[in-house]
């Protein structure tokens, strides 16, 4: 993380689409910007989410996607891709989930931000793309991105930069959270290493928890949009 780089800062508002014969409001139409905006503890000023119960708020105020997955999905979608592909606000370069660690504490401009956790993927994927099975696919790879905070709001540009401010200690990465999640479900000793961590999301941790009382929610409808 020795050099961390924001290749674009990526808004917009939410707008209507229609997918599985039903209006779906999606904010994952965003596009990149040169503006300097303030962040808030919600969101960055002119950005916003068409289903706030599962994205947005308050642990959800930023979401990162590293460039560094692009020529992946390029190759997956035979297709170029701009910023902000995934819907999300920061396209970085030297910010792998491999190398993040949540509760890990960012400067993002006059902002302060951190890493709260990794970005769950959705059918408001397969909407953009035209994809059914991309939201599958982008969670199998733990190529996923993750969430930012806000801990102290401010001016947030692309020219500002990010930079590292504090190492959390757990040292719990993203990409080890991720396949705790997803793939190695029955590993008991990862999900309490992950509980662990205070600055783990609720919802992330509210999963956690039921999946050891053994009430964990099916995953199908965030995938698939089908209830």
């Amino acid at each position: 993380m020795a050099s961390i780089k924001i290749l674009s800062l990526n808004v917009g508002m939410p707008k209507q689409v229609r997918f599985n014969q039903k209006d779906v409001s999606t904010g994952i139409f965003k596009s990149a910007t040169d503006e300097s905006l303030y962040l808030s503890c919600l969101n960055l000023e002119g950005d916003g989410q068409g289903d706030l119960v599962h994205h947005g708020g308050k642990e959800k105020a930023v979401c990162v996607y590293p460039y560094e997955h692009y020529p992946f999905w390029e190759n997956e979608l035979r297709r170029p891709l701009d910023y902000g592909a995934f819907g999300e606000n920061l396209t970085t370069k030297g910010l792998l989930e491999s190398d993040v660690c949540i509760g890990d504490v960012f400067k993002l401009g006059k902002a302060i931000v951190q890493v709260s956790q990794p970005r769950q993927p959705c059918y408001k994927l397969s909407i953009k793309y035209g994809v059914p099975d991309m939201p599958l696919k982008v969670q199998q790879t733990g190529y996923t991105g993750f969430y930012f905070r806000v801990l102290e709001e401010g001016v947030a540009s692309k020219a500002d930069g990010l930079s590292l401010l504090h190492r959390h200690p757990k040292a719990i990465t993203v990409s080890f959270a991720n396949r705790i999640m997803h793939q190695e479900k029955d590993h008991i000793e990862g999900i309490k290493q992950i509980l662990e961590v205070e600055e783990l999301s609720i919802n992330w941790r509210n999963t956690f928890l039921k999946r050891l009382a053994g009430t964990e929610a099916d995953s199908r409808e965030r995938l698939t949009g089908n209830s």
